[in-house]
């Protein structure tokens, strides 16, 4: 990967967002998730990628670009509600020991990645969960149905 992809001479520490996102999605599959990225909570937040594992356990991967977006943004504080597992996502180059200690790490690039650091197990309601994987069932099969029309 050129570094031109994802940095500019006046952002140098900014990483491809998208490309992130694809291979932490790339991971989750290889794990045995299937994920949606820009999955709309029950609360009106966004998270970057939900992914919904075999037996039905939730996790959230919230996607950082830099260290400014990382301090920015703080609505994945909420996330421990609606997930099992939540991780955030970061390039090689992201300072690590700035992630908190109760979430997990994945070191991603545009073609996959790898998990550095295990996500604590969150406790999700039963009722929380279905409502979610239910949510999660409708925004996947609206997508598709959307890229059929």
């Amino acid at each position: 990967m050129d570094l031109s992809d994802v940095a500019s001479a006046a952002n140098p520490d900014i990483d491809d967002a998208q490309a992130l996102m694809r291979g932490a999605a790339r991971l989750l599959w290889q794990m045995g998730y299937s994920a949606i990225p820009e999955f709309i909570l029950p609360d009106g937040r966004r998270a970057d990628l939900a992914a919904l594992g075999r037996k039905g356990e939730i996790t959230i991967v919230e996607v950082k670009s830099g260290i400014a977006d990382f301090r920015a943004d703080n609505k994945w504080e909420n996330y421990a509600g609606y997930c099992e597992r939540l991780y955030f996502a970061v390039s090689q180059r992201f300072p690590h020991d700035l992630i908190p200690e109760h979430a997990g790490l994945i070191i991603a690039d545009g073609f996959g990645g790898a998990v550095v650091r295990e996500s604590p197990v969150l406790a999700l309601a039963p009722a929380r969960r279905k409502a979610l994987t239910l949510r999660f069932a409708r925004a996947a099969a609206d997508r598709l149905m959307r890229v059929e029309e």
